[in-house]
């Protein structure tokens, strides 16, 4: 996977983690409305997927910055703390006391400002989870144990914002 990571840093806390830079201004706008003193320094830098993985193990929630209302940090503080599996949406808003809330979810997870480390590619549609499940309840029984078999093209991984093929990727390097 030769994909490049852009980490956007403030006062040494993570803001960003993404493919491109479309979190930045965003950010340039939240920090615009503190007061001066409240932030010392911003800088970006480029990573290979090695070394985000690595700084995914180290970073601790305390060491992200996030910029968003307090659903949006509720639902991506949910996500950082999840136990490395496929979630549905449906479940995420159950567990963010919201559950009548899967579209609100949806988008707080769309718009999640630090991949891979917040990892909202563990999301998926709740009738391709459903299918995985049965997917893999049928593998079991046969002498590969079907491992991987419910990260088939032919499940729906949901929609992400760097592409579905990443998605899948970054799911398939999480969960392998």
């Amino acid at each position: 996977m030769s994909t490049k990571w852009i980490v956007t840093e403030i006062d040494g806390k993570v803001a960003s983690i993404a493919t491109d830079y479309r979190h930045l201004a965003g950010i340039a706008a939240a920090i615009a409305a503190l007061p001066p003193e409240k932030t010392a320094y911003i800088k970006t830098r480029k990573i290979e997927m090695e070394e985000l993985i690595t700084l995914a193990k180290t970073l601790t929630w305390e060491d992200l910055r996030p910029f968003g209302t307090p659903f949006q940090m509720k639902v991506w503080k949910k996500l950082y703390e999840l136990e490395p599996r496929l979630y549905s949406y449906t479940e995420l808003a159950a567990m963010v006391e919201n559950p009548n809330g899967a579209r609100a979810v949806a988008h707080a997870v769309a718009i999640n400002p630090i991949a891979y480390v917040i990892p909202c590619h563990l999301i998926i549609p709740k009738e391709s989870l459903d299918k995985a499940k049965e997917i893999r309840a049928v593998a079991q029984k046969t002498l590969f144990k079907g491992k991987d078999l419910y990260l088939l093209d032919s499940l729906d991984m949901g929609e992400y914002a760097y592409g579905p093929e990443l998605k899948r990727q970054l799911i398939k390097l999480q969960l392998a």
